[in-house]
């Protein structure tokens, strides 16, 4: 009996993974093995950078919070204890927004927690 191969599954697995490769240089995106090897450490760092998104925008958050705070006569610090200490509900991501975006509204803030 012939040896039978589904070729059908496997050329649309790897014309899957070369699609996925599409735009990566050289033999990234046409070489099957070196393609393969390139979309799965693409994988590793997307799911690793996913991770690490969230701490580069809370970092970006508290220097934007700490330079409005500043503005206004306090630091960082004392800001976020005046902030937790009236019960103010307010996350980073909003009160990072406020301070860029609406001055006068951050500018209220800090004047009602002094």
């Amino acid at each position: 009996m012939p040896r039978s191969v589904n070729v059908v599954a496997s050329r649309n697995r790897r014309r899957k993974i070369l699609k996925q490769t599409k735009g990566y240089f050289g033999a990234r995106s046409k070489v099957w093995t070196v393609a393969k090897n390139a979309y799965e450490k693409g994988l590793t760092y997307a799911y690793r950078d996913r991770k690490n998104k969230k701490r580069s925008f809370r970092a970006l958050w508290i220097q934007r919070i700490n330079a409005g705070a500043r503005i206004n006569g306090m630091s960082y610090s004392q800001f976020m204890g005046k902030i937790h200490a009236n019960n103010v509900e307010l996350n980073r991501k909003v009160l990072a927004d406020l301070a860029m975006n609406h001055p006068k509204a951050f500018e209220a803030i800090c004047n009602k927690l002094k």
